[in-house]
């Protein structure tokens, strides 16, 4: 019996309501903003699968962008999305914000950043 069962992935960022509505586009999931703190202070936004959030975006006031892949500042974590074409998933995360990640090596799986400087990639549905 497993001890432990997945929830759902927490992203710190500068600004939660953006970087939600930049995946929310991506993946066509709907956003809850969070206000933890008080109703005119958005702390965090999730993207929610039916009833249940999959990822949460976390206000951070510090917050500082991975510099992956030529500086020190490592990529920390990222994640995949499969979809069944890449050109027109690319052409997508393109207009909408998302950058491509330099050395990116194409094939079955392309690498970008998100607008805060965070590393997904797109992957070709198996």
């Amino acid at each position: 019996m497993a001890l432990a069962h997945f929830s759902l992935v927490v992203i710190d960022c500068p600004d939660p309501l953006s970087l939600a509505a930049f995946y929310s586009s991506l993946t066509g999931l709907e956003i809850e903003p969070q206000d933890d703190v008080a109703p005119d202070d958005v702390t965090g936004a999730d993207l929610m699968n039916g009833d249940h959030p999959t990822i949460h975006f976390q206000k951070v006031e510090q917050y500082v962008a991975p510099t992956w892949p030529d500086g020190p500042i490592p990529q920390q974590f990222h994640i995949d999305f499969e979809v069944e074409d890449l050109d027109t998933a690319e052409q997508h995360a393109l207009a909408i914000g998302a950058t491509k990640a330099a050395g990116e090596p194409g094939g079955k799986f392309r690498v970008f950043l998100d607008p805060v400087g965070h590393p997904f990639c797109l992957c070709k549905w198996s």
